[in-house]
């Protein structure tokens, strides 16, 4: 749908959905943009750029950048689909702006905007934008809270939202810049429930290619699906919801860690939870990260990866039950005597969740090691939405009319 017909920026603005008062910034016109000085040449990343339009989202197989805020937040009531039009209309057109190094046409601080830093934004809508919506009969079948596991202690603090935005970026001043933009462009009709910032090795400090490490210092992510499988395991085809084709499915959980505990753990302690060797990733079995790790492998007639460890839990045991991981790490002020509040914020991509991810989460919740030093403390389910062509927006089978 492009963006000048149905409900586009002017009119949203303009108050037809509800949203009068978000006027663009105050001495920030088209040619002033146009003004503003390019970037710096020298700048080693900063002016790279993912594409906005496609198929797909960026930010799901794009290759992750170091930084990332994931951002939670709810329709006010008395929202509705031309509501939720404006809302996505709005946040399509700055997405497609601000990936390119280009200033929204309400930013305030546009000299921001001109090094993107590989920023991608992707959107994801939650169970209850269909109710509001008027379009129950459009919503997946996997759409739904996740079944309650044993592990889980839960707080509604980091719980379901309506919407989630989750911006990535090599650089966090522009992962906050876009946050400002895309969040103060709607401010009147959403409530920002919560705001998650994560983080992994700055580019540059490792390889490109190189599996990320989490903050008890192991590989995290080893083990994806293969590039010629992301059709049949992440993006949806379109068979059950036609308006779907292209999108996948997202479950976020922010997985607290004892990093206290773990510390005084040894070394080799640490290794048959996991089954990887901390040194470099390889399987307990094996001499590299990329090795299959061997389950069968016996030493003085011990198995040398425990059936307990994290890897033996968490391999597949079919076709399906398994998804694209993406995974950054948090590390926030403490609270009361501990030394951190840290953890993980683990997001699992995959076409269908019921069949793919929760089979994997039931083994790992049912007996894994890495249970003692963990426990899921935030969950939420999204839809998101498939990429779209220049001109058109997120999500239009949900907002236009029939």
């Amino acid at each position: 749908m492009p963006v000048s017909s149905g409900i586009g920026r002017r009119r949203f603005l303009a108050g037809a959905a509800g949203l009068a008062g978000l006027g663009v910034g105050a001495g920030v016109t088209a040619g002033g943009a146009a003004a503003l000085r390019p970037a710096p040449t020298e700048c080693t990343f900063g002016s790279e750029t993912v594409d906005f339009h496609g198929d797909h989202q960026a930010g799901v197989t794009t290759t992750p950048p170091a930084h990332v805020t994931y951002v939670g937040v709810d329709l006010v009531p008395g929202a509705n689909a031309s509501v939720l039009g404006g809302i996505l209309g709005i946040w399509t057109d700055d997405a497609a702006r601000l990936t390119q190094g280009r200033p929204s046409l309400s930013d305030a601080e546009p000299e921001l905007a001109r090094l993107p830093a590989r920023l991608t934004v992707t959107v994801g809508i939650g169970e209850r934008v269909f109710t509001v919506a008027d379009k129950e009969k459009l919503r997946p079948t996997w759409l739904r809270p996740l079944p309650a596991f044993g592990i889980d202690k839960l707080d509604p603090k980091w719980g379901q939202t309506d919407l989630l935005v989750a911006i990535c970026s090599d650089d966090p001043m522009t992962v906050a810049h876009t946050v400002r933009v895309m969040v103060n462009a709607v401010r009147t009709r959403i409530r920002v429930r919560w705001v998650q910032r994560g983080f992994r090795e700055s580019r540059g400090a490792q390889a490109d290619g190189a599996t990320m490490r989490n903050l008890m210092g192991q590989v995290d992510g080893t083990v994806q699906p293969d590039s010629s499988l992301h059709d049949s395991l992440i993006w949806d085809d379109g068979s059950a919801q036609p308006w779907f084709a292209g999108g996948t499915s997202l479950v976020l959980r922010r997985i607290a860690m004892d990093l206290d505990g773990w510390a005084e753990l040894d070394r080799r302690g640490r290794e048959l939870t996991v089954g990887r060797r901390l040194s470099d990733g390889a399987p307990l079995s094996g001499t590299s990260e990329r090795d299959d790790p061997d389950f069968t492998a016996i030493k003085n007639g011990l198995p040398v990866i425990p059936a307990s460890a994290h890897v033996a839990r968490a391999r597949r045991t079919g076709d399906r039950d398994r998804f694209l991981r993406r995974a950054y790490n948090y590390d926030d002020p403490p609270n009361g005597a501990a030394i951190s509040d840290s953890g993980l914020l683990f997001a699992a991509f995959q076409r269908d969740i019921d069949a793919q991810f929760v089979p994997v989460q039931r083994r790992l919740a049912e007996h894994d090691a890495l249970n003692e030093w963990t426990v899921p403390i935030g969950s939420a389910v999204y839809a998101i939405l498939p990429g779209v062509r220049e001109g058109e927006v997120l999500g239009s089978a949900l907002h236009e009319r029939p």
